[in-house]
């Protein structure tokens, strides 16, 4: 009699596991069960909606926004762009807005996002820091071979004001041949 039920038992569980896996409520109340965010689409927020301002050229609207998702045949001047997100198989939000064109500029904007009125003024996070000048006494030539013989003989001392005179007396003296 115990035979008989090992294979009832063990198709009972395996059909209780196939049956539970597919209900999504029970597999998502699981304490321990990990789930994704997951967002699709271009991300969409009211910060980079506010850096749009009329007359913009397509160019810099893609800058600030990327590509559309949708470009209709139909309406090449109507740029499209969804954004949806599940936040750890919460409810899935979905944002939308679209952007029309006359030409090459920025004319309106429609969707769940409006533009603000007044400039954005972001600050700068960039630290300014003013680092003094260095002061190359010796180059690094220099200060291996001073380690190794005496500063003098490493490094003669040439008066350069006595060395500049000396230059400049020939080419005088050859300049006042050539014109005798």
């Amino acid at each position: 009699m115990r035979k008989s039920l090992y294979p009832l038992a063990l198709a009972l569980a395996l059909a209780s596991g196939i049956l539970l896996s597919g209900c999504s409520t029970i597999m998502n109340n699981l304490p321990g069960v990990y789930t994704l965010d997951i967002q699709q689409g271009n991300i969409i927020s009211q910060d980079i909606i506010d850096q749009l301002r009329p007359k913009m050229t397509k160019r810099q609207v893609l800058y600030i926004m990327g590509s559309p998702m949708l470009v209709d045949v139909f309406h090449q001047q109507r740029w499209d762009y969804l954004y949806s997100e599940q936040p750890g198989g919460e409810e899935r939000k979905q944002k939308r807005i679209s952007l029309f064109f006359e030409g090459d500029v920025l004319v309106g904007v429609q969707g769940d996002y409006k533009p603000s009125s007044v400039p954005i003024a972001k600050k700068s996070k960039a630290t300014t820091l003013e680092v003094p000048p260095r002061d190359f006494e010796k180059t690094l030539w220099e200060k291996i071979t001073g380690l190794f013989s005496d500063d003098d003989l490493a490094t003669p001392k040439i008066d350069d004001s006595s060395a500049d005179d000396q230059d400049e007396a020939p080419v005088n003296d050859n300049l006042s041949n050539i014109i005798k």
